[in-house]
C-alpha cells in the first residue's frame, strides 16, 4: 500500500457471495477517482468467499486488503465496524458484495463533501431488478435528490430522516465516524436504519447530491433469499422492532417528537405493511406470535400517527393491535390488492365503516370509517369484490371448488338474478380463455356462496410451454351487470385425491399436469408443470438447452417479438403512424369527430351541434370519442376511445373537428380538415397565456402550446367578453371568431322564454329519477376545481359540512352536488335523499333546467346560468387566495356578481334562509350581467353553426 493515505475508503462486506465479490470490487477499482482503498471484509463464510478476498489482495496489493471475522455474526453489523477500524481514507463509503458502485460514485462524493465541509453526502441509490425482462429499475426515493442541497441539520429535511435509511449510497468523513461513537449494532438485521438514523442526528452538516452513486442490485428469484425478502422468519420482524425501538428512544432523548411522528407513520405505512402483506401464508401460530410482537410496538405508537394513513393501512393496524383475525384477514387482503374491497363493511348512523366490530369504541369508529372512500355509491359493476375460497379438490379429470362473495351492505338484494361462470386465463397476454359455467351460486345475507366443477383435464387445453401459467375468475352477473372477482386462497389447503393431468395441445412430452397455487396476491392459479418421468426428462433436455446457444438466439427472438408489441402499443409509435401514415389517407367527406372534456362525456356545445344534425337529417358520419367506457354516448353515432388507433384515424380522415376543450396536443391537423372550438365556458378566471402556470413556461414551451391552440379554425363566442379575454389569451386572430353564442345554451334560453311567457316549470323525469319530493326546492351546488402553484388538481372536499346542511335545510331543500370534472365528491349515507352527487351526469344543461337556484364559486356555470332568471348565489370562501394567490381573474366578482358573494358559511345559510329575497333583491343584477356576458346567445346557436359549417355548400 502506497505510505499516502487514500482519499476514500470503500468498505465491502461479504458472505457466502464468491462468485459476486469480484464485480462489486471491480466496480471500485474502476472508479474515476484512483485515491480509493478496497477493504473487504469477511464474516465468516462457509464457502470461498475470503479465498476470493485473498486473491484480490494479492492481485492488487496496493490498492486492496482482506479480512476475516474469527466466528460468523450473523448479520452486516460487525463487518462493517471491523472495516471502519481498519480504513486509511478520509472518507468512508460501504458496498454489499452483490451491489456495486457508479462509476463517478466516490469522486462526485468526495468533491461534495470538500467542498461543502459536510460530515455526510447522501446521493440517489437506484434498484436494479436483475430478473425483469424489461429492465425494470426504481430510483429510491428519487424527489430528496433532484437537486444538490446542503443541510446544516437534518432536521431542515425530515423526509431524508424518514425515507432514505440506507447507509450504503453515502460517504463519511471518517473522523466524524470516530468522534461520534458511530457503529452498526451487533447481530441484528435492518442495522442500516440505525445507523443512518445515529448518523443523520450527529450530522452537523449533510449534502445531498443529484448523481446515481450505488446499484442495488434486487433478484426477487434467487434461491437464496436476501433479507427484504426473508419476512417468513420471526427474527426478520422481531430485530426490526428491536431497531425501531432504539431509534424511538434516540428520539425521545432530544425531544424530536415530530420527527419521531413521520416516522411511526412511515413505519405503518411501509415497515408494517411489508410483514402484514406475508400473514396471508403463515400458519396459525406464526400469527399469533407476530401480532404478540406487533401489539407490545403498536401501543406506544401516538394516535395521531393513524390520521396521516390511507384508510387501509391504519385498520390493519388497528385489527392487528385488537388481534381481530377475520377482520385481519379481509383487510389483508385489500392491502393486497388496493381496488379490492373486502368487507360486507356496515352502516352505522350515516356512516360506513370497515367492520361492524368493534364500534362502541370511539378510537375504533374513527379508524374504522371509510365513507370517504365512497364504496356505499359503487353499483355491483363498478365494485372488485373479495371472493374467498371455502373449499378445494382436485382428481385426475378436473376441479370441484367452491366460495364466498362478499355482499357489502346488502349491495346486491335476495331476489337479484344471478349467474357467474369461472375463467380460466392463461397470464401471458392474447393467449386462450377457457370458462366453465358455475352450478350453484345463491344469496346468504352478507355474501353470496357458490360451488362449481371444471373438468379441465378433457376441456383445458394449453399450448404447453408457453403459458405455463393460468388465472382463475370468477365472473358474476346480477340482474345483468357484470364483475369479475378473483379467488382468495386463505387457509384453504389445495389438495386432491389426484395428480390434475394436462393435455397441451403442442406436446406432453415438456408438461402433464396442472398444480394448484397462490398466487403473490393470494390468489387461486395454476401452472403448468412436468411430473411425469418423461415430461421431466424432456422438460430438462428444454432447459438446458435454453442455456446454450441456440437458446440465447431463441430468447432473444421472443424478447424482440415482445418488444414490437410493446412498442406498437405506445404513445410514440401512435404518434409516428398517425402522422406518416394516417395522415396521408384520405379525408372521409362529411365526418365529424365530437369530443367533450376530453372525452369524459357526452355532453355541452359538441353534443347540442350533433343532436341539431341529427334534428335537420343531415347526411354525415358521426364519430364520438370516449375516455373510460361508451356508457351513455349516443348508439347511433361510431364510439372510439381516446388514444386507440380508430381515433387517431377518424381524426387523421375526419372533415371536421367539434370539441369543447382540445384533442391531444401533439396531433397536428392537416388543412383539409376544419377544427370548431366551441369552448367550454366563459372565462372569469386567467385562462390561456394570461394564467400564472404560462407566464413561467419555457420559450419553447410557449410555442407548443401556441402550435395547439393554432389548429383552431373558428372559435365560439358568446359575448364580447370572451373577445376581450380568451381570444387574445389564446392568441386568436379576429378572423377565427364565431359570435354565435354557445350551441349548449340555446335549451336554457328556450326555457327562460318559455318561463317569461307564463308556460310555468315543468320539473320532468330527471326530478323523479332524483327521488326528489314535490314540495322540496331544488338548490344545483357546481363549483370549479383548485389547483396547486404548480398546476396539479388538487382533492376537492365541499367547503361545507354537507350533513349539517341536511340538518337545517332538509325539509325545505335538496342539493344536487355537481363536483367539476376534473374533481370527485362522496357523500355520507346520512344526507341520502337530501343531498345527492349528480357528478356522474354527463350533461349540466338538465341540472340547470331543473334547479330552482344555483350555489357556485368562480366557475363559468355562473354565464350559463344566468340566462334562466334563477337566483344564484356564489361561495367565495377562499376569495383572496384565488383571486390574488391561485389564478387571478379578469373582473371583479364582488362587483359584478349577479347574486350575493358570501365567504363563510353563516352567510350563505342566512342567504339560503330567505332564498326569496335574494330572487327579488337581484333580480336587476341578473339581467345586467345577462346583457354584459351573454349577448350573443339567443336560442338559435346551435342552428347557426350547422347552417354556416355542415349544410352543403356551407362555410369550411
Amino acid at each position: 500500500m502506497d505510505n499516502r493515505d487514500p482519499a476514500v475508503s470503500v468498505i465491502v462486506i461479504v458472505y457466502n457471495d464468491a462468485d459476486r465479490l469480484p464485480t462489486a470490487v471491480r466496480s471500485v477499482l474502476d472508479q474515476t477517482l484512483h485515491s480509493v482503498e478496497v477493504v473487504i471484509v469477511d464474516d465468516h463464510s462457509p464457502d470461498r468467499s475470503f479465498e476470493v478476498a485473498q486473491e484480490l489482495a494479492a492481485a492488487h496489493p496496493d490498492r486492496i486488503r482482506a479480512f476475516q471475522l474469527p466466528e460468523n455474526s450473523g448479520a452486516g453489523g460487525e463487518p462493517r465496524n471491523l472495516g471502519i477500524t481498519k480504513a486509511r481514507g478520509r472518507y468512508v463509503m460501504f458496498l454489499d458484495s452483490d451491489d456495486v458502485l457508479e462509476l463517478n460514485a466516490c469522486r462526485n462524493m468526495l468533491e461534495a463533501a470538500e467542498r461543502t465541509g459536510s460530515d455526510m453526502v447522501s446521493g440517489l441509490c437506484v434498484r436494479t431488478f436483475l430478473d425483469s425482462r424489461h429492465g425494470k429499475i426504481d430510483k429510491w426515493y428519487e424527489w430528496l435528490y433532484r437537486t444538490t442541497r446542503v443541510l446544516d441539520s437534518v432536521l431542515e429535511l425530515p423526509d431524508l430522516f424518514v425515507f432514505d435509511t440506507l447507509s450504503t449510497n453515502k460517504c463519511y468523513r471518517r473522523d466524524f465516524l470516530l468522534d461520534n461513537d458511530l457503529r452498526f449494532p451487533k447481530g441484528l438485521l435492518y442495522e442500516d436504519l440505525l445507523f443512518a438514523a445515529r448518523a443523520y442526528l450527529a450530522a452537523q452538516r449533510i449534502t445531498l447530491i443529484p448523481n446515481e452513486v450505488y446499484y442495488w442490485h434486487v433478484r426477487e428469484n434467487a434461491k437464496k433469499k436476501s433479507v427484504t425478502n426473508r419476512r417468513h422468519e420471526m427474527s426478520n420482524f422481531t430485530d426490526r422492532i428491536e431497531i425501531h425501538r432504539r431509534i424511538d428512544a434516540l428520539l425521545r432523548e432530544r425531544g424530536y417528537d415530530e420527527l419521531r411522528l413521520a416516522k411511526d407513520v412511515k413505519f405503518l405505512k411501509h415497515d408494517l405493511v411489508l410483514h402484514l402483506r406475508d400473514l396471508p401464508f403463515r400458519d396459525q401460530e406464526f400469527r399469533h406470535e407476530f401480532a404478540r410482537i406487533a401489539r407490545g410496538y403498536l401501543a406506544g405508537i401516538d394516535d395521531s400517527a393513524y390520521d396521516a394513513l390511507l384508510p387501509i393501512h391504519a385498520i390493519c393496524a388497528y385489527l392487528l393491535l385488537e388481534e381481530d383475525w377475520p377482520n385481519l384477514a379481509t383487510a389483508v387482503d385489500t392491502l393486497l390488492n388496493r381496488s379490492k374491497l373486502s368487507s360486507p363493511l356496515a352502516e352505522r348512523d350515516g356512516r360506513i365503516y370497515w367492520c361492524s366490530d368493534h364500534l362502541y369504541d370511539e378510537r375504533a369508529r374513527r379508524i374504522l370509517d371509510v365513507t370517504e372512500l365512497g364504496y356505499h355509491t359503487k353499483s355491483v359493476d363498478g365494485l372488485f369484490l373479495r371472493n374467498a375460497l371455502t373449499s378445494y379438490d382436485q382428481d385426475a379429470k378436473g376441479i370441484r371448488v367452491a366460495g364466498s362473495i362478499v355482499n357489502p351492505l346488502g349491495l346486491i338484494p335476495a331476489d337479484a338474478k344471478l349467474s357467474a361462470s369461472l375463467e380460466f386465463k392463461a397470464r401471458r397476454k392474447s393467449l386462450q380463455q377457457f370458462t366453465f359455467p358455475v352450478g350453484r351460486i345463491a344469496h346468504a345475507g352478507d355474501h353470496l356462496e357458490w360451488s362449481a366443477e371444471a373438468p379441465l383435464a378433457s376441456k383445458l387445453r394449453p399450448l404447453g410451454f408457453i403459458d405455463a401459467l393460468w388465472d382463475v375468475r370468477l365472473v358474476l352477473k346480477v340482474n345483468g351487470k357484470k364483475t369479475s372477482t378473483r379467488i382468495t386462497v386463505g387457509d384453504v389447503p389445495l389438495e386432491g385425491s389426484g395428480r390434475l393431468r394436462a393435455r397441451p395441445r403442442l406436446t406432453r412430452l415438456v408438461s402433464d399436469t396442472l398444480e394448484p397455487e397462490v398466487s403473490s396476491r393470494g390468489h387461486l392459479a395454476f401452472q403448468l408443470v412436468a411430473a411425469g418421468a418423461l415430461s421431466r426428462r424432456s422438460r430438462a433436455l428444454i432447459d438446458q438447452a435454453l442455456e446454450g446457444a441456440p437458446g440465447t438466439v431463441a430468447k432473444a427472438g421472443v424478447r424482440k417479438a415482445k418488444k414490437v408489441r410493446r412498442n406498437l402499443k405506445s404513445g410514440d409509435t401512435k404518434l409516428r403512424a398517425y402522422h406518416e401514415i394516417f395522415m396521408k389517407l384520405p379525408v372521409r367527406k362529411r365526418t365529424v369527430v365530437f369530443e367533450s372534456h376530453l372525452g369524459r362525456q357526452y355532453s355541452d356545445s359538441p353534443r347540442a351541434i350533433y343532436e341539431e344534425m341529427r334534428r335537420q337529417g343531415l347526411d354525415f358520419t358521426a364519430v364520438w370519442s370516449y375516455d373510460k367506457s361508451p356508457e351513455g354516448f349516443p348508439k347511433d353515432a361510431e364510439l372510439v376511445k381516446r388514444w386507440s388507433w380508430p381515433y387517431l384515424r377518424a381524426l387523421a380522415q375526419a372533415e371536421f373537428w367539434v370539441d369543447n376543450q382540445s384533442y391531444p396536443v401533439r396531433l397536428a391537423k392537416r388543412k383539409e380538415t376544419t377544427y370548431i372550438q366551441t369552448w367550454h365556458g366563459s372565462a372569469l378566471k386567467k385562462m390561456g397565456f394570461d394564467s400564472p402556470e404560462f407566464r413561467t413556461k419555457t420559450k419553447a414551451q410557449q410555442a407548443d402550446q401556441q402550435r395547439v391552440l393554432d389548429r383552431f379554425d373558428h372559435f365560439l363566442v358568446r359575448t364580447e367578453h370572451d373577445v376581450r379575454t380568451l381570444v387574445p389569451a389564446f392568441r386568436l386572430p379576429d378572423s377565427k371568431i364565431v359570435r354565435s353564442g354557445y350551441p349548449r345554451n340555446d335549451s336554457l334560453v328556450a326555457a327562460a322564454k318559455a318561463e317569461a311567457e307564463g308556460g310555468g316549470r315543468v320539473r320532468g323525469a330527471l326530478a323523479e329519477k332524483l327521488g326528489i319530493p314535490d314540495d322540496r326546492k331544488i338548490l344545483l351546488y357546481a363549483p370549479t376545481f383548485r389547483s396547486s402553484p404548480d398546476g396539479a388538481v388538487q382533492k376537492f372536499e365541499p367547503p361545507f359540512d354537507v350533513e349539517e346542511f341536511a340538518e337545517r335545510f332538509g325539509d325545505r331543500y335538496v342539493l344536487l352536488m355537481r363536483s367539476h370534472y376534473l374533481n370527485n365528491v362522496v357523500l355520507p349515507p346520512s344526507v341520502r335523499g337530501r343531498v345527492i352527487d349528480v357528478s356522474g351526469i354527463h350533461d349540466v344543461t338538465p341540472l340547470y333546467l331543473l334547479a330552482d337556484a344555483l350555489i357556485t364559486d368562480y366557475s363559468s356555470v355562473m354565464f350559463d346560468y344566468a340566462l334562466l332568471g334563477r337566483p344564484m348565489l356564489f361561495f367565495a370562501y377562499d376569495l383572496d387566495d384565488y383571486v390574488n394567490g391561485l389564478r387571478g381573474t379578469y373582473f371583479d366578482l364582488v362587483k359584478h356578481a349577479p347574486g350575493p358573494v358570501v365567504e363563510r358559511t353563516g352567510e350563505l345559510y342566512s342567504a339560503l334562509d330567505d332564498l326569496d329575497a335574494v330572487d327579488r333583491d337581484w333580480a336587476d343584477a341578473r339581467k345586467r350581467f345577462v346583457a354584459e356576458f351573454g349577448e350573443y346567445d339567443r336560442g338559435d346557436a346551435a342552428r347557426q353553426i350547422v347552417d354556416t359549417f355542415f349544410r352543403r355548400g356551407g362555410q369550411k
